[in-house]
């Protein structure tokens, strides 16, 4: 991307992209490749958040981690991401405006119809790209459920899925978990 001429001097657009993504008056804003998009959900959507969190919660404790939906900056990238599910160990959320990738034990993503291919594609390549151990996409569109581990520069090297909604997924250790996925 060129920048204008008025611009190409001590001005650096990711950092002023970042900044404006963080200003933006919705509640859940995040940049991906460059574009500022709403990530409002709708109760559907919710709901799916809800049963997961639901699931998590035990072992997430247990951890000593948190588990939210707070940003994750992509640095040398135009990608400041709101997942809608992460989980972290709660020592690195403390004090933390956002965290990267490789800071998370698990990433979740919830598909809609505004955002599915940007889950399915661009977050799973950056999230394998930004070191995520862990990323669990649950595709309401296709009613699946895929697990990606084993992350890398070209991507996830392992796939466990798709798997139809009702088929249990092995969350592995930390975790040690089968998520129940037929009230998704």
């Amino acid at each position: 991307m060129a920048i204008p001429q008025d611009y190409s001097q001590g001005i650096d657009p990711e950092r002023a992209l970042k900044y404006g993504v963080q200003r933006v008056r919705s509640e859940r804003a995040e940049l991906v490749e460059g574009v500022i998009e709403d990530a409002g959900a709708d109760w559907d959507h919710e709901h799916a958040r809800h049963e997961l969190r639901t699931q998590l919660s035990e072992v997430v404790d247990v951890l000593g981690c948190l588990m939210g939906s707070g940003d994750l900056d992509l640095p040398g990238s135009l990608n400041w991401y709101v997942p809608d599910i992460a989980v972290v160990p709660e020592e690195l959320a403390r004090d933390a405006g956002s965290l990267v990738p490789d800071q998370t034990l698990l990433i979740v993503e919830v598909t809609s119809e505004s955002n599915a291919e940007t889950d399915r594609v661009v977050k799973r390549k950056r999230y394998a790209e930004y070191g995520a151990p862990l990323y669990l996409l649950v595709d309401r569109l296709d009613k699946t459920v895929t697990l990606f581990a084993g992350p890398g520069r070209l991507g996830y090297t392992q796939v466990d899925g798709p798997h139809p909604f009702g088929t249990p997924v092995r969350l592995p250790e930390p975790f040690g978990i089968d998520l129940d996925t037929s009230e998704l």
